[in-house]
């Protein structure tokens, strides 16, 4: 038996006895319907699941999406009950990772593999540790259905609300967390699907059903968390599939709830800016210190200057320009000007750049006439006081634009 197949039951076997145990308090355990809305539904995914016989299965999120466990067991879980289905599974997740890059990702990291007929999506975590602001959330959480939904309007999706310690301390605070909100406030404005794991996770603790600090362990959740969490999934198809009806023909998209949100959001290719000498386009990226970097992050193109006073620019077309960076110990300060407007600076350097060359996705300008802009950008002669230089490194350009 190879190492990591023994370490999967063993895993598994702990995660059997933790939950027993939880079973054998005599506490009355709360129940999962609780903290789940079925909504709309997943009608046109289950007669795809079940007349079909084919389907393709989208996982969009951060590192708990990332990393193995809920989603693992969502998928054979799948596989196991629907045995003479084809399922093609998209497993779309990366660290740090929140519903601002999703909504700019999504085309090319999900759909441009072809039609998607389940979407989970999750970043209520990141979006707290990022500190993405409540508008930007909406902006990116209803991009991402509404750019989803007009790719395939049978499309269904799943929100989901993953626990951290910040959440559970506003919950305690009598707070529903901003986050958790703006998923719901989106999952409830399209009738999708959603289960708040979050509020799960307080109020099961709260029950002493089980604890963080033995059980849970960490907002990236032990065997215990991740079976907690494919517990919710699971419960919330079979409710769904137990109440499925016949599919919508023609589903309908509502009207937007920002009409500034980023539906169509894209990755635009770095070679399209105008630059000066001082950068250069490094075409397989990699850092040149000992930090760690973030897959597809790392032996990418990469736009690169690391001089003050550095220029470029970039033409583009929408309402919205941003940029995806690698923020790593030497990140420095922008200053950029859209359409010959007044310089603002940026600051690119993060509470995490210190140690990792980390993914970060900034927005420049939203809410623009639709239409053609011009971005200024240039490398600011200061710098963060905890930064080692004045490095800009650009991934991607990231624009809402149709065209």
């Amino acid at each position: 038996m190879s190492k990591n197949k023994l370490l999967l039951i063993v895993a598994l076997f702990s995660t059997t006895i933790l939950i027993a145990q939880s079973k054998n308090t005599g506490i009355n355990t709360l129940k999962v319907e609780l903290f789940m809305q079925t909504r709309g539904g997943l009608n046109n995914s289950y007669a795809t699941i079940t007349k079909n016989k084919n389907a393709t299965i989208a996982f969009l999120g951060g590192s708990i999406t990332y990393n193995p466990g809920w989603r693992d067991k969502v998928c054979d879980y799948l596989k196991e009950n629907f045995r003479s289905t084809k399922f093609r599974f998209i497993a779309a997740g990366i660290p740090s990772l929140g519903s601002l890059p999703h909504a700019f990702r999504l085309q090319r990291d999900v759909l441009d593999s072809g039609k998607i007929d389940l979407l989970f999506i999750e970043a209520a975590v990141n979006d707290k540790a990022n500190g993405t602001d409540s508008i930007t959330q909406i902006q990116s959480l209803e991009g991402i259905v509404r750019h989803a939904k007009k790719n395939n309007p049978a499309m269904d999706i799943i929100i989901m609300s993953f626990a951290d310690p910040e959440k559970t301390k506003d919950y305690d605070n009598g707070i529903t967390p901003v986050e958790v909100r703006n998923h719901e406030f989106v999952a409830d404005h399209y009738n999708l699907p959603s289960i708040n794991l979050a509020k799960e996770v307080h109020d099961k603790l709260n029950n002493h059903e089980f604890s963080w600090e033995n059980d849970f362990k960490d907002l990236h959740p032990s065997p215990f968390g991740q079976e907690l969490y494919f517990e919710a999934i699971k419960k919330l198809l079979q409710k769904c599939f137990a109440d499925n009806i016949s599919p919508i023909v023609n589903p309908t998209i509502p009207a937007p709830l920002n009409r500034s949100n980023f539906e169509d959001g894209k990755y635009v290719e770095i070679e399209k800016a105008n630059y000066d000498a001082r950068w250069k386009l490094v075409r397989d990226w990699v850092p040149s210190d000992n930090l760690a970097t973030r897959d597809g992050f790392v032996h990418v193109p990469v736009l690169e200057a690391e001089e003050p006073g550095a220029s470029l620019s970039f033409s583009f077309e929408g309402t919205a320009i941003g940029i995806s960076i690698i923020s790593g110990a030497d990140a420095g300060i922008i200053s950029y000007s859209i359409d010959n407007g007044m310089y603002k600076k940026m600051n690119l350097y993060t509470q995490w750049s210190s140690m990792l060359h980390l993914p970060w996705y900034l927005i420049l300008g939203s809410g623009l006439k639709n239409g053609k802009h011009i971005v200024n950008l240039k490398i600011d002669d200061t710098t963060n006081k905890e930064s080692k230089g004045h490095a800009c490194r650009i991934v991607h350009f990231l624009v809402n634009g149709a065209k």
